[in-house]
């Protein structure tokens, strides 16, 4: 994954999408939200969300033969030059994460 800051192509406008689960909760039900981008603009405030996560970081946080730890969501983004995956714990669904996350939840109920 790259955090490249112009897409492929030079496509300003190419479709940015999200997608957001979070287990847990009653009976162990995984709820979805998702967006997608419906003009340049829209793309490109996406785009900054995404891009303002620390995608990278997501599967290095836990040192190698560390216990597992429960995984409450997860991310997906799709951008012009990239798909990005995220499995985060509560304790990491802050800073950017918590912005996006927020704000997909809000577009998608609106």
């Amino acid at each position: 994954m790259t955090n490249d800051p112009e897409p492929a192509g030079g496509e300003p406008d190419a479709v940015v999408a999200v997608t957001v689960s979070r287990s847990g909760g009653i009976a162990g039900m995984t709820r979805r939200w998702a967006v997608q981008s419906q003009s340049a603009e829209d793309a490109a405030q996406w785009r900054a969300l995404v891009e303002a996560c620390p995608w990278d970081e997501c599967d290095s946080a836990r040192p190698t033969g560390a216990e597992p730890v429960r995984v409450v969501g997860a991310g997906h983004a799709t951008v012009p030059d990239a798909s990005r995956h995220a499995d985060l714990t509560e304790d990491q669904a802050s800073g950017p994460w918590r912005t996006l996350i927020d704000a997909v939840r809000e577009a998608a109920a609106g």
